[in-house]
């Protein structure tokens, strides 16, 4: 489970710098599409082995510096509400501000760690000047360049010592299903319809859920936590705090849950919003249904649904192997049929396959269709195991693994699930030395 840590600061001293550096350091990260989850301003990273989420605060902001002067606090008392760590950002050139000051009052009451910044000290000189932050009343500061680099491993090292550990409560037991989706396409309405009660305000404003609730459920003689998270919106629309808010909360249940139920409007498609959460699911590998909701209101014909469908199909492109149940929430069309879909999809992600049988049928396959030789070198593998991680993940051992490349791994990947049937679940494949 991972730490969310928060950079808060005024504009311009350079907390996307520092942020970018964090998130582009490994490839694991949400990649730079619009949208407010894949865009740059959360993004996953790790440091000594603990992965953690970052979340720049500044980029939800917009509007001029005097729109912004209302605006720091609540982000900053948000972060506060939400993060385990923050990083109070600091600008060397300009000194301390009032804004600053501002900022610094909130932190100090804060119960838990702060790590004040100093940016932009890229010499000596600036290492000197830095000395005046401590009247922040904050402490230890950390003199770094975001730019370069140079200061960020030591405020990182203490950031990492800091970190909660990764335990989970106890009640978390239970397998998690989230369900998220952009705003008004009818989550709430989807549980309040198997619940059988209207636990959720639902009214045709978008966004009248504004936190993630749970509600443990028991179907099919399977008893799970439900998520109900608010709809995440894109960025543009992230004007109130509430929805700064919501947003982190969605991106903290997709990363908290076992199974992401994707609902969205078959009036609007699988828009970039949706395609955006679909991602974040997949990178994040969890299990994923994608319902599409509102299916009452469209005209059919005799293909609807398979067109429809194929149409997904191309957007999720290369990872396609998901469930689509096709639902209406306002006429309870095939709602049990989406948790059913959802428990075989967390079953799927949490199988286990034995060595001796995985061995006795990928090796044949690799047998008879091997690595494409480079540069002259044949790459010959010997032996494959699943790694025991919740999510299926395997290893494939061979001679010269930095020369399978990608193509070969999707090919593995693709007969992994065809044997083994991962539908519905991001399946990872890597290879290591003999």
């Amino acid at each position: 489970m991972s730490s969310i840590v928060a950079i808060v600061g005024r504009p311009n001293v350079g907390k996307s710098t520092f942020f970018n550096r964090l998130i582009q350091r490994r490839e694991a990260i949400v990649d730079s599409v619009s949208g407010v989850t894949r865009d740059r301003h959360y993004g996953k990273t790790d440091w000594n082995g603990r992965n953690f989420s970052v979340i720049d605060t500044g980029g939800y902001v917009l509007g001029s510096d005097d729109v912004f002067e209302a605006e720091i606090d609540k982000q900053v008392e948000l972060a506060i509400g939400e993060a385990d760590a923050i990083i109070f950002m600091v600008d060397v050139e300009t000194g301390v501000t009032p804004m600053d000051e501002d900022v610094a009052q909130l932190l100090r009451k804060v119960n838990k760690p702060v790590f004040l910044a100093v940016n932009k000290v890229d010499n000596s000189k600036r290492l000197e000047n830095a000395v005046e932050f401590y009247a922040l009343g904050l402490g230890e500061y950390f003199p770094i360049a975001s730019t370069n680099g140079s200061g960020t491993g030591e405020l990182l090292d203490a950031l990492v010592d800091a970190l909660p550990e990764d335990t989970r409560p106890e009640e978390a037991e239970l397998p998690r299903f989230a369900v998220v989706g952009r705003p008004n396409a009818g989550k709430s309405s989807f549980i309040n319809a198997l619940i059988g009660e209207d636990r959720y305000i639902v009214t045709d404003i978008a966004g009248t859920t504004r936190d993630s609730i749970d509600t443990k459920y028991n179907r099919f003689g399977f008893e799970f936590n439900l998520v109900d998270t608010a709809g995440i919106r894109r960025k543009s629309k992230v004007k109130e705090d509430l929805e700064f808010y919501s947003v982190m909360r969605s991106v903290r249940a997709i990363e908290h849950c076992d199974v992401c139920l994707i609902v969205m409007d078959a009036t609007r498609g699988f828009d970039g919003q949706v395609q955006n959460i679909f991602w974040l699911a997949q990178r994040n590998r969890k299990g994923i249904v994608i319902l599409v909701n509102k299916w009452d209101l469209l005209e059919k014909e005799t293909n609807t649904m398979k067109e429809y469908e194929a149409n997904i199909r191309r957007e999720m492109e290369p990872f396609t192997d998901v469930p689509i149940v096709f639902m209406s929430v306002l006429t309870k069309q095939r709602i049990f049929k989406a948790i059913e879909t959802a428990v075989e999809v967390y079953n799927k992600r949490s199988k286990k396959i034995k060595t001796s049988e995985l061995n006795e049928i990928m090796l044949p396959i690799i047998e008879s269709n091997p690595p494409p030789a480079y540069k002259g070198k044949y790459v010959k593998i010997k032996f494959c195991m699943q790694l025991p991680t919740p999510q299926p993940q395997f290893a494939f051992f061979c001679n010269l693994p930095q020369y399978v490349k990608d193509p070969y791994k999707r090919f593995l990947e693709n007969k992994l699930r065809e044997k083994f049937d991962f539908n519905g679940v991001p399946v990872s494949v890597y290879f290591r030395k003999k």
